[in-house]
């Protein structure tokens, strides 16, 4: 199972440091990631391993959503299933 990770927000240093520091943190593995930087604004795409997550989903959600708020920016994280479901025609 995956989860896709979203993060948009003003740029500043260690943002993928601590995003996927909250992903280590429950043994979430990044597999890919895809990030740029325009003027100041930061764009983020990751794909998380959560097959062998600790922790439950929503809590790792909770988390990022938190960070997000600490660090100003937008933290979405949704499961692959539902990813998918939403993207298909």
């Amino acid at each position: 199972m995956r989860a896709v990770i979203t993060v948009i927000g003003k740029d500043n240093v260690g943002i993928l440091h601590k995003v996927s520091g909250v992903c280590a943190n429950y043994k979430a593995n990044v597999l890919e990631v895809t990030q740029s930087v325009l003027q100041d604004m930061f764009a983020m795409i990751m794909m998380v391993d959560i097959s062998g997550m600790t922790g439950d989903f929503s809590k790792l959600s909770d988390d990022l959503n938190t960070l997000g708020t600490e660090l100003g920016l937008s933290i979405h994280t949704m499961h692959e299933d539902i990813f998918n479901a939403m993207h298909r025609i």
